[in-house]
């Protein structure tokens, strides 16, 4: 029973087995009741049951909603057999269950929070008013029973749930400590060999010229690369999420501006690698039309419950109609590779161009 969960089973578990001792305590003062026998085997199945729980309740593996439905099963069985176990009540009479029907109760909101709570002890409390209504039944009993099983499941169910996030946050915490440890150590490491390596590269392959100062060039824009990288801190994203500005921010180079909000752009795992890929085909596409020097810049934004990414270049921009001659020419770049990526998250994707004017590609996606 490892993690934050561990000490909520277990005080469900030590619930279940005071509860058990209590109906024992009741079923031994009235004498057996009106039906001992029948008693006796109620009894006995809650005390099996009791001990079945606290087992199958202790291993993750079998936590779930079989064995939430069957706990639920049993508790409702044993409370509606009380009526043959005690015949005829009296006034303040309890059933023969006592408290032990809470123990389900407990579980279903430890396991599912405060509306799995709230549920179970709608359940087991629509027993119970049952047997309350039929003849010969609980009517004396009051309704403090009722309140009390809501108040417990939604209550529980409520902290279960904190308790499950604090532990989430302070895990991602501790990640996140670990890797910033890790990004400190490697960027030592970078700045004292390669980053050093590579402005050497730099600065010789500018003095001797020639093939040798693209050499440098290239080994320039790696450094600069490197170096963003190594800059970035990105804070963990939540479960299932990433964030956009940190993917964006490895295009960054000697010839790629990137600009993108300091707070996380936090988009849905696939919808980030999505746009991020898309930008990628969009920078490519600068490149191979404007030169491998030319200059491209890369802004993001949120705003409205959008998040919207434009790529700029000022090169010789996009005729009219050469998109589309493109795409029936079989040439699919901008159609699949940055319109149809965006389209398939739900996005759309707006090109401004002219000839000698350069291009902007403007790709916005819901932020949801």
């Amino acid at each position: 029973m490892a993690g934050i969960e561990g000490p909520f089973w277990r005080a469900v578990a030590v619930f279940r087995v005071a509860s058990l001792a209590y109906a024992v305590a009741l079923f031994a003062r009235a004498g057996g009741y009106a039906h001992p026998a029948v008693g006796g085997l109620v009894i006995g199945v809650m005390a099996l049951w009791t001990a079945a729980t606290i087992f199958a309740y202790s291993v993750e593996e079998f936590r779930g909603r079989p064995l939430l439905a069957a706990d639920m099963l049993v508790t409702v069985g044993c409370l509606l057999a009380s009526p043959g176990v005690q015949g005829a009540y009296r006034p303040g009479d309890l059933p023969v269950t006592g408290t032990w029907i809470g123990g389900a109760v407990l579980a279903w909101a430890v396991y599912g929070g405060r509306r799995a709570g709230a549920v179970a002890a709608l359940v087991v409390s629509s027993a119970d008013l049952w047997l309350r209504a039929a003849p010969g039944g609980f009517e004396t009993l009051p309704i403090n029973g009722t309140v009390l099983l809501f108040l417990a499941g939604v209550v529980v169910g409520h902290v279960a749930r904190l308790a499950r996030t604090a532990e989430e946050r302070m895990q991602r915490a501790i990640e996140m400590e670990a890797a910033g440890r890790e990004r400190e150590r490697l960027a030592r490491g970078i700045h004292d060999s390669v980053l050093q390596v590579l402005a050497l590269v730099q600065r010789r392959g500018q003095e001797i010229g020639g093939e040798a100062a693209e050499l440098g060039r290239l080994a320039g824009e790696q450094e600069a690369a490197l170096r963003e990288l190594v800059r970035l801190r990105p804070e963990p994203p939540a479960a299932g999420t990433a964030d956009l500005g940190a993917l964006l921010h490895r295009y960054g180079s000697a010839t790629v501006t990137v600009s993108a909000p300091a707070t996380p752009l936090t988009l849905p795992a696939a919808t980030a690698t999505e746009v991020s890929a898309a930008v990628g085909a969009a920078l490519d596409n600068v490149a191979r039309h404007c030169g491998a020097r030319a200059p491209a810049w890369v802004f993001a934004e949120a705003d409205d419950g959008l998040v919207t990414v434009t790529v700029r270049d000022e090169g010789p921009g996009i005729a009219p109609g050469r998109l589309e001659e493109a795409a029936a020419d079989g040439r699919l770049g901008v159609a699949q590779s940055i319109r149809g990526r965006i389209a398939d998250v739900g996005g759309t994707v707006t090109v401004i161009s002219a000839p000698g004017g350069g291009t902007e590609i403007e790709m916005s996606v819901p932020a949801g």
